[in-house]
């Protein structure tokens, strides 16, 4: 069919500029791709899993590489009988299809805790472990739960002893012979200046059967972190798109991000300040900061790192207490570590973006329920925050920075390959 001209090519003239000004605010890039050099290029493969270093070896713990080692605390960790009321497991805050977490504001075991479940995304890459950073160790990390009373709420002693029903062959296997322990102690006997009952139950227990209890219990904690160790990030489209665009191929690098999530990703690397904070392949620097959460309305007051820093000081299960097995010459986290608790007061942990938009909500406590919600407050708190450096984001710039961590999404699996076997029954 003929088209006809209108014969008034005055309004076309006219109504140009205004289409392309149109375009340009609702986020319409006129240019077919966005613009990269080599350097921003070389800043985001550091960025990337390619650049994630092998798995370190943690010194402390002799047995974080032993696939047996791995496989035992694999079945700890799934199994509820390590509970006060048998129904709670390291796994039921730490869910495989919740990218190793639970979703939930707080962490609920026995009961609901102050601060909500980490994601064990990478977490042997770690040098501080909890929010506040009070464990110095993927194994002195897995105990604390075992006896806090709002997770698990057993103690040593039941470990040991729940260890020595359904796990002794399993356990020699990797450690050598399970002490022999005389019967009779109370199961409930831990160290604690929060229940006089299992204090004084623990002080009854001789010195000697102290420490063996003491060994078994932090070598579960150590077969525990060998098997959470495995736990990995898969590439995301972002690893993909910035293979891509290393390579030199732009018309595949465009089809897996968006020009938008492009521009969210200028955002993110540059203006937005965000590599401030969240850098290298988990895009975390592992650091604290107070970043004014306790601020937000409905928070409650939490020292966070300032009540960290003497408890990972004072842990025996630290790197270097007596059931590390670090030499001399380790543990320079835990040596150099910064002690300044006022400068660390109400500073929390920077987590991982890695898979950020699948595992709302956020903050140390689940403040804010959206990605969305937790750059709006980062703008609005940087206005008097020196550690935050947002400046004025646009509505649109926080429309991209939430399309860009939408492309940090990607497949967090257990690598079978590192966990090895155990006799049936020893399982």
């Amino acid at each position: 069919m003929r088209r006809h001209s209108s014969g008034k090519p005055w309004i076309y003239a006219l109504l140009l500029p205004g289409l392309i000004l149109f375009a340009i605010n609702a986020g319409i890039a006129t240019s077919s791709s966005v613009q990269w050099s080599e350097e921003e290029i070389e800043t985001l493969r550091s960025m990337t899993l390619d650049s994630l270093p092998p798995l370190p070896d943690d010194p402390s713990n002799d047995y974080d590489t032993d696939p047996k080692a791995a496989r035992l605390g694999e079945l700890v960790f799934h199994d509820e009988r390590f509970s006060e009321n048998g129904d709670v497991s390291c796994a039921s805050c730490h869910e495989k299809d919740q990218v190793f977490q639970d979703g939930l504001p707080r962490a609920e075991g026995l009961e609901v805790g102050p601060r909500r479940t980490m994601p064990l995304i990478g977490a042997a890459y770690n040098d501080w472990f909890f929010w506040d950073g009070r464990k110095d160790s993927l194994w002195s990390q897995a105990l604390g739960p075992i006896e806090n009373p709002l997770e698990h709420g057993i103690s040593r002693t039941r470990t040991v002893y729940l260890v020595a029903e359904h796990y002794k062959r399993a356990y020699e296997t990797v450690f050598g012979s399970l002490p022999e322990l005389p019967g009779g102690y109370p199961e409930k006997a831990r160290p604690t200046e929060e229940n006089a009952t299992a204090s004084r139950a623990w002080q009854s227990i001789d010195k000697h059967h102290r420490d063996l209890i003491n060994v078994v219990y932090a070598n579960i904690g150590k077969a525990v972190a060998a098997y959470v160790r495995t736990i990995l990030p898969e590439p995301a489209p972002f690893d993909r798109f910035v293979r891509a665009l290393a390579q030199g191929n732009r018309e595949k690098a465009d089809s897996i991000l968006s020009r938008k999530q492009q521009h969210g990703l200028k955002i993110f690397k540059g203006r937005g300040g965000c590599t401030s904070c969240h850098t290298g392949p988990l895009l975390t620097n592992q650091d604290f900061h107070d970043t004014g959460v306790n601020d937000m309305p409905e928070s409650e007051y939490d020292a966070g790192r300032a009540k960290g820093i003497p408890k990972v000081q004072h842990d025996r299960f630290n790197c270097l207490g007596a059931y590390s097995d670090a030499g001399e010459r380790d543990c320079m986290a835990l040596r150099y570590m910064d002690t300044s608790t006022e400068k660390y007061r109400q500073a929390f942990k920077t987590p991982t973006l890695r898979s950020v938009t699948d595992r709302p909500p956020y903050f140390h406590a689940g403040q804010a329920e959206t990605v969305r919600e937790v750059i709006t407050f980062y703008i609005e708190e940087s206005e008097e925050n020196p550690e935050l450096e947002h400046l004025e984001l646009t509505e649109g710039d926080v429309d991209a920075l939430v399309a860009f961590l939408e492309s940090l999404s990607g497949p967090v699996r257990v690598h079978r390959d590192l966990i090895g076997r155990l006799p049936r029954d020893m399982q």
